[in-house]
Formats: structure tokens, sequence, C-alpha cells
């Protein structure tokens, strides 16, 4: 039901290294026929493969001979020189067959082929045939060892013993050695061999070798020995590509994810079988580089069972980033789908499930998967164990429930630190311990429905029986009869054998007159334990409530019975219903009597209390309000109650009054606390807000000058409503910017305007205006006197009808310019580049356009003094 995202070609793909050129070899051979004499005729043959980038040496110079080994005695037998048959083969990967391939990506092999033949002996145990030669490529991602890593190319001829009749062609690898495989991503990769003699072939990873020493043409040793390669963990011969990657032992189909970026040995072993039985071991061995490249891809794991709800959770395995839309339907008869990643999806009823994901990327590439979703909730794992010491056999029972399905697995793991055997496949199995300690018992259970889950705890395997006593220490009346029920099986007894009836039973009577300790022993198959419990005896019992006492209305209480008791039964004069403890807690909402009857066994006693119930005090601070700054208000507090405090204290005065006087200059929070001496003593309080406005800054602008019949604009700040007078000459006095005009009658005017805010706070401010009858004008006083005095300490000129100032300009008698502005109303300093000029005579000018638009020049001296 699967279906992958498939690489139209499948490859193997082997770095370039310069001087250890070869990326992978594959040594076979062919039966020839019959020498005579007891002797065959084979063809050997090397397959080298070369990466077109290498800079090594090139497979028409490789020098090439194969030691041929007994086996009976690993002892070579012949050393076999191979010439190279035929030209070099190229193969490479059509990265145009990849459109939404990301990644540079180069592939490209040449293959040469080395071959002899030879007449060997037929004899019992067959040969071994090696090829050596040093070195594999450097930094090989999945071995421990960096560099100078030899290689040993090997396969086998069958002898007599396993093969009595007939003859043996090896079997051949399917060339198809250019391929992508990207870091981290789903691959598959067809590694099957083809057998002449129509033989069955398993398949396997399985350990590479190494060679010790010596370069390719080196002749073969006099005796094989094979060393496996040193692989770092966690890959091994096994698992060459780590535990993500598995290889079909049926088809010698490589699948998984891949491993990280790098170069990895993959040795794959083909073992023949003949009628059943193993006849030989054939291998090839490569190196594999996994590229960073990405490629658009769905996976979905083969099958998701929930078993616990009916949510399940669907999320793409894939690690591809070019991935831009998702699709996935969920097969349950609806239109319902999802174009999120992740989804979390409720079925609506119970059943088996196809989900499908489809994903799109660049370029409009499409991967798809599916899953087969089995919904079936209400499985529960859950066991028992019941045992008595490590004498003896512990029993473990499965209480899993199914709700929709039949549990029909077991695999029980005991926690047995001194055996390797301590697991089990029973539904209720027995296991005996041999040590005493804590043992850690895992359960993995399964129903017909394909539920699995587990349950892990842990118990104690003690050197005698836990005994499972209700009390250990308990109270009876001196008239009654106590039953003490132990949970252990076995054989029991107790002594003292007195005042006791059952004493040779797990459930004894006793009724002892005073207090007494007995002894239980339990033996159970051997296990034997000793426990005791104390039974206190009183002749009566007492119980005391107290005093009657007072409380606030509303308030809840506990009721607090001074008595040995152990049973209470409470009812009050309002009915209210009382829980059945010692220690209740009551809320009477009036004057309330409370009764109770304690009991030990059969002995008993009563006793009473009234609870009376008060009014708290009243605590009334007001409405919150507001005032301006500087402002004054009385706080008017509502009180029932004998004492009175309002805090913070700072700003109020009479702060013990129920109406003080507070005066904040920020906003403050009062707080009104009422205590009373006579009824509920708890302090009420209550809070009431004082806004503080901002401070109102108003500003009517600079005193000014202007002409007869010159309008003037007057511009006010601070506020949010405006109030001039006098009004005499203003256009509006009720905002903010009036045009003033005044005529010749009036030599000068005072205009004050009250600025207010929306809280009626408000701030007076006023300008005056003086009217000049000698036309625009610009006067410059003739000194000034620049000591800080805040008196004539700038030099500033007087305008006059004047509506731009074009420049005001200071200069010295050598003619420096020492400052000048545009600005109307500002002024030297008698400062020039942060230095105080001398007292002496400048020279100023100055020139303005007045408000009929008639330029205004004037030029003079003026006198510093110092």
């Amino acid at each position: 039901m699967k279906k992958f995202f498939f690489i139209s070609l499948f490859a193997i793909s082997f770095l370039p290294a310069v001087a250890r050129h070869v990326a992978g070899g594959e040594l076979f051979y062919e039966y020839l026929g019959d020498a005579g004499g007891g002797n065959s005729q084979y063809r050997i043959t090397l397959r080298l493969f070369r990466d077109c980038a290498s800079s090594g040496p090139l497979l028409q110079a490789e020098s090439v001979t194969v030691g041929i080994f007994s086996n009976d005695n690993n002892a070579l037998a012949v050393s076999l020189p191979l010439v190279l048959a035929g030209p070099i083969r190229v193969i490479s990967l059509n990265t145009g067959n990849f459109p939404c391939l990301v990644g540079s990506v180069n592939v490209c092999y040449e293959i040469g082929i080395y071959t002899n033949t030879v007449i060997l002996p037929d004899n019992t145990d067959g040969y071994t045939l090696s090829r050596t030669g040093c070195c594999r490529i450097d930094y090989i991602s999945n071995l421990s060892v960096a560099r100078n890593v030899g290689s040993n190319y090997v396969t086998r001829i069958p002898g007599t013993k396993s093969l009595p009749s007939g003859h043996n062609n090896s079997p051949q690898f399917n060339i198809r050695d250019t391929a992508l495989v990207c870091a981290t991503k789903k691959f598959t990769l067809d590694f099957g061999a083809t057998d002449p003699d129509g033989d069955s072939l398993s398949y396997t990873f399985c350990e590479a070798y190494t060679a010790p020493s010596g370069a390719n043409n080196t002749a073969p040793n006099r005796t094989l020995t094979l060393f496996p390669l040193p692989y770092a963990a966690p890959y091994s011969g096994s698992a060459p590509l780590g535990g993500s990657v598995t290889i079909d032992p049926g088809t010698g189909i490589i699948n998984g994810i891949a491993p990280p970026e790098g170069q990895y040995v993959v040795n794959v072993c083909v073992t023949e079988w003949r009628n059943g039985i193993a006849i030989s071991q054939h291998r090839k061995d490569f190196i594999l580089k996994v590229q960073n490249c990405d490629f658009i891809e769905a996976i979905l794991p083969d099958r998701i069972i929930q078993c616990k709800d009916s949510i399940v959770h669907f999320e793409n395995q894939s690690t591809s980033s070019s991935i831009t839309s998702y699709l996935w339907t969920f097969g349950d008869n609806t239109s319902n789908t999802s174009s999120d990643p992740m989804v979390d999806y409720p079925y609506a009823d119970t059943g088996r499930y196809i989900a499908r994901l489809t994903v799109t990327g660049p370029q409009g590439c499409i991967g798809s998967d599916s899953t087969e979703v089995l919904v079936y909730p209400g499985f529960k794992p859950d066991w028992r164990v019941l045992g008595s010491c490590v004498l003896n056999p512990y029993q473990f029972n499965d209480l899993t429930t199914s709700k929709y399905g039949t549990v029909n697995s077991w695999r029980w793991r005991f926690g047995d630190e001194t055996n390797d055997a301590d697991s089990s496949t029973k539904k209720d199995p027995l296991y005996k311990y041999t040590t005493t300690s804590s043992k850690e018992i895992g359960l993995v259970v399964g129903d017909s429905r394909g539920c699995i889950d587990s349950l892990v705890r842990t118990i104690t395997i003690a050197d005698k029986p836990m005994l499972q006593l209700p009390f250990k220490d308990t109270l009876i009346c001196s008239i009654d009869t106590l039953a003490i029920p132990v949970l252990n099986s076995g054989t029991f007894s107790w002594l003292p054998n007195r005042n006791i009836l059952f004493s040779n039973t797990a459930r004894p009577l006793v009724f002892p007159k005073d207090t007494t300790r007995y002894i239980v022993t339990v033996s159970d198959n051997g296990c034997v334990n000793s426990d005791t419990v104390t039974v206190n005896v009183l002749p009566f019992i007492k119980v005391t409530l107290g005093r009657d006492t007072v409380i606030c209305a509303t308030d809840s209480v506990q009721l607090r019975p001074v008595s040995q008791a152990l049973n209470y039964q409470w009812s009050s004069s309002a009915g209210d219903p009382i829980s059945s403890i010692k220690y209740p807690v009551v809320q009477p909402q009036g004057n309330t009597s409370y009764y109770v009857t304690a009991n030990l066994g059969k002995c008993q006693d009563r006793d009473t209390i009234q609870i009376r119930t008060v009014p708290y005090p009243v605590a009334n601070a007001g409405n919150d309000t507001a005032i301006c700054f500087g402002a004054r208000i009385q706080l008017h507090g509502t009180v029932t109650g004998s004492s009175v405090s309002w805090t913070p204290v700072s700003s109020l005065i009479n702060p013990n009054d129920p109406s003080p006087i507070a005066g904040p200059t920020h906003s403050t929070a009062y707080v009104l606390q009422v205590t009373d001496t006579l009824g509920c003593r708890k302090a009420v309080t209550d809070t009431l807000l004082v806004r503080v406005s901002l401070p109102i800054i108003a500003n009517a602008g600079n005193d000014t000058a202007v002409l007869p019949s010159q309008p003037l604009q007057l511009r006010a700040t601070g506020g949010s409503r405006y109030s001039w007078s006098p009004e005499y000459g203003l256009s509006d006095p009720s905002i903010a910017t009036p045009v003033a005009t005044l005529d010749a009658a009036i030599d000068s005017i005072r205009y004050r305007v009250r600025v207010s805010d929306d809280t009626g706070c408000f701030a007076d401010d006023d300008v005056l205006v003086r009217v000049y009858q000698t036309g625009a004008d610009i006067l410059v006083p003739s000194a000034f006197t620049p000591n800080g005095d805040g008196k004539n300490d700038l030099l500033r000129p007087l305008t006059v009808g004047i509506s731009q100032l074009r420049y005001f300009r200071i200069y010295n008698r050598w003619g420096q310019l020492l400052f000048t502005t545009t600005e109307l109303g500002k002024g030297w300093d008698g400062i020039y580049n942060g230095t105080a000029q001398p007292a002496n005579t400048y020279v100023f000018a100055t020139e303005g356009i007045d408000y009929t638009g008639k330029t205004i020049f004037r030029k003079g001296t003026i006198v510093l003094i110092r």
C-alpha cells in the first residue's frame, strides 16, 4: 500500500582522492570446465571503480594480482596476475532527470575489468580468492581510522564438502553505479545480483576487510589473514549506514534514511543456496557518498496504531526543505483535508483507514505517501504480581483490557540481573528469583487489532514476606471487640493468646481490657515474617468543644473538639449539614448552637457550643474624585465603628476623622480603615482615588509693540480652553490665537488670558502690547551689561510693526562678524566662540520687513559695559 517517491536511477557514489583512487571493487569467477585429472578451469575477474575526478593513477596503469588460498590451511595455492580486458567504461549520473534537485551533485565513474584463467585442483574445503591493496580514500565517515586504511576484495569457491557434485559460478552484482543519495533523505538502492547457476541468493550487510600494508601491486602473502575494518560507533559492518538503513535479505534492496553527508564503506555479502544448503558466499565492497542535496518527498510510517484515544498525529518524516504545500486526506469517507505540516486528526469511529499526504515544491514537483491507520481506543495495559519472598516463585498476572480486540501477545521482562533469560511470552508466568533487591518489571502487551503498549513497575524481592497489616497502632474502648484483617496468605499465629478469637487465622478478633501489644507471625512455604499491632484501651471517652464564642458575620470557623474518640457526628440548631470529621468548618448565618456526638466503639460522649455572630464594621470612603494641582478637597467617609484612620497621612489634615482634608500633589489612593471594639474586631477598609491634574503652565507670549491698526497675532499655550480680557481690539477672546488690532488712541494695553483644561483647572498669564505712533521701526539699545545679573544681559532689537526680521548682526571694530540672527526676540549675550568679549564699542546692522511689506534698515553703534 506504500507509495514512495522513487529516484529513477539508483547508485553508489564514491569519493575521489589523490593517490587513493579506487572507489570500490568486486572479485568474481566463472567455471569454464573440467581440466582433467581432478582439476577445474576458472576465469577470475576483478571489477574496479575509479572516480572520474580522481587525480590518482589511471585504471589502465593498475597492476592486479589475486591470491588463491586453500581453505583447508589458508596457505597460498596460486598467485594469479590479471590483465586489463577491453577499454575503460565510463558511467555518470544525468542530473537533468531530477528537475526538483537542490544542490551541486556530480557522480561519474570509470570501470575497469581485469581477468585471467586458472586451473585449480578440486579439493574438500574449496578456495578463498583475495586481492589486497592500499589504500582506501581518506576520512571515511564510518571508520575510526582517518587515513591509510587498506582494502581486500574477497570471494569463495566451494569445495566438495559443501558442493559434493557439480561446480559453481559466483553471482555477479548488477552494475547500477550512478545514483543519487541525499543526506538525511529517504532512499532506495537496488543492490541485487544474478547467479548463472540459478542458485537462490540471500543478502546481508557484512564486515569489509582491510589490508595490513603494501601497494596495489604487492604480491599476495603466503598465508591468508582477513582483517575487519575499524568501524566507528554507531556504525558497524552489519549497520554501515546506521540503524535507519536496512537491506532486504531476499532482494538486496537497500533502503531507509541516509546518514549525514559524507562517505561510507558498505560491504554486501550474498549467500548462495543450492537445494536448501548454503554452498558459498560472495561480496561487493563499495564506498557510498552521501551528498548535500535535497528533493521533494513525503515519508509516512507503514502503519499508525492509535489505541489510547481517537486522535491521530500525522507528520511528514521527510527533512526536505523545499516543500511549499501539504495536502492531507484521512480516508474516513469525509471531505476533511488539511494543509498543515502537522495534523492531529480526530476520527469519529473505530476502524482501519488509509491516510495520504501529497507535498509539492518548486517547478511543480510532487511527492506522495500513504499509511495504514488503525483506530481502536480503549486498550489499557495492566498487571499484578503475587509472591511472598525470594524462596518461592512469584506469580505474574496480566490484567490488560482491550475494548475492541483480544489481548493475544505478551513479552515479560523480569529484571533479574543474574539471568539473561529472565523473560516470558506467557500470559500469566511464574518466575523465581535468586537474589533480593528491587526489580524493574516490564510487560509489552498487544491485541488482535494491532494495539501494543508497555507498562513498567518496580517490585521488591525480599528475604521474607511483607506483612500487610491494616494498622500498626489503634485505639478501642474497653467494652469493644476489634478485627485485625491481614491481606497475606499462609499460616498465621498470634501472641499473646488471651482475649483473642481465631488466633490462627488472618482475621482474629481481640477484646483486651487494657493496652496490649499483639505479635503476628506468618509462614508461607518457608517464608516467615513477624510484626506487631498495639491496641490501646480506654475505659471511657470524653469530648469537649470549649467555651461559647463570637465571630464576625459571614466568617467561617473550624470546630475543634478535644477527645480521643475516633468517630464524630455533628448537628446544629440551624439544621445545616456538617461533615462527619473531627474538625469540620462551619459558616453560621446567625447565632447557632452546634452539637457533637463522639464515639470510640461503643463508648460515647456529647457536648455543645454556641457561636454568636456580630456584624462587620462599615467603611465607605466615597466615590473617586479629581482636583486641580495645588487644590484641596474634603473627603467624606461613611463609617460604623469605634476607630477611624486614613492613609497615607502625609497629605491629610485630621487623618483620624471620617472627613479629613486632603491636599495631594499627585494622584493618591486614600485608604479608610474602620475597627470596632464592641462587635466584630476585624478591620474593614475601603479605598478612594483622588486624581490630581497636571499643573497648567499658561503662556500668553512675550511683551511686544505694534503700530496703530497693525494686526497682531496673539498666541497662548498650556490648555484646551482660553479666555482673553479685556476684549478690546480682539477678533475672538475665546480662542488661543486671537488677532488684536489697536488704533492710535491706545498707547499700550495688557491682555490677560485664562488657560484651563477639561477638568476646569486653570492658570493665568498676560502680555503687554505697546502702540507706537512713529511708524514701523527697529530700535536697538545703545548699551548693555552682560554680567549675568538678569538685567540688560542681552542685546536684542525691539521691533515695531515688523513682520519679518531679515537679520540682526554685531561686528567688532575690525569688521569681524560676532553674532547674527533672523529670529525675533533673540539677542547677543556678549560671547563669541565661547569667549566673553571685552568692554568696547561695537557696530550693529539690522534689516526687517514691516507688516505692509516695506524694508526697514538700521545701522549704528552700541557699547558693551562690564
